[in-house]
């Protein structure tokens, strides 16, 4: 495995796959890798030739309160696993090669982009699709590999690649969870042991929501809500953020008498460690 700093080096690396012939996958990632990370890695794999693996840890992802400070930096670490894992190339670049114009505009979430997630983290999915955006530039792939767990991150992605880059796939790669049901996450090494098994309680209450779905669209999203909140209120350690049901395609929140595809949100924070996650289900 290669590993870059500079976009000349990286650009010259891709040239060289690129005119072999083989088609490239972009994972972009901020490091702390975990097994998630590695699924993703896999998947990658499938779907191209030439996989380029990215860690930055986006300063425009992170508000005033948040621990951008604190997340974990484990380049040495990442990099032998990225290594063992069968990855091309490591794009590993500084702030000043990200975003080289000072004066650069960022990109806009929209609407989407200031609910749920962007409610609680006000300018969170513009800072998210900037630097996504500035990755598809630099490294051109043909394909792009994201995981669902971060559902409403995966949403805008995919909206704004099929205005800006429509010749780019994205391709969705499927919840990592631990025995117990919980999503790994990077945050995840946060936990103690008592923290570890109230969080669990998240995927309880997705599983417990997607249970109240009868066949027959005899059920309505309040009770797909009221059965996940159920759950979650026996474990009062979790401060829930939100629970909500949201149409896949769209994002919107669900009326009654839909049909479809729909997403079961779950946000909480468990002691300092604020987690997400969500679940499909059919109506």
């Amino acid at each position: 495995m290669k590993t870059v700093v500079r976009a000349s080096e990286l650009n010259a690396a891709i040239e060289l796959a690129k005119a072999a012939g083989k088609k490239v996958a972009l994972v972009p990632t901020m490091g702390a890798l975990h097994q998630g990370h590695l699924s993703l890695i896999q998947v990658a794999k499938k779907h191209a030739d030439f996989v380029v693996v990215s860690i930055f840890v986006n300063p425009l992802q992170f508000g005033p309160s948040e621990d951008f400070d604190k997340y974990p930096r484990t380049l040495e670490t990442d990099s032998a696993q990225l290594a063992e894992a069968g990855v091309d190339l490591l794009f590993s670049p500084t702030v000043d090669v990200m975003y080289p114009d000072a004066s650069e505009s960022t990109k806009s979430a929209g609407h989407i982009g200031n609910t749920f997630e962007g409610a609680v983290r006000p300018g969170h999915f513009d800072g998210m699709l900037t630097v996504v955006s500035r990755l598809f530039d630099l490294v051109q792939p043909n394909v792009a590999v994201f995981g669902a767990k971060d559902a409403q991150q995966l949403h805008l992605i995919k909206t704004m690649a099929t205005r800006d880059y429509p010749n780019l796939e994205i391709i969705e790669a499927p919840t990592i969870r631990e025995v117990g049901g919980l999503a790994l996450s990077s945050r995840n090494r946060y936990l103690d042991e008592a923290a570890h098994e109230v969080a669990q309680q998240l995927s309880a209450a997705l599983r417990a929501g997607a249970a109240a779905v009868h066949p027959g669209g005899q059920t309505n999203p309040k009770q797909v809500i009221e059965a996940a909140t159920a759950v979650l209120a026996k474990a009062p350690e979790a401060k829930l953020d939100y629970i909500a049901l949201v149409d896949q395609d769209t994002f919107e929140p669900l009326e009654n008498g839909f049909s479809g595809r729909a997403l079961l949100l779950i946000a909480a924070r468990v002691g300092e460690t604020r987690l997400i996650d969500n679940t499909e289900i059919t109506f």
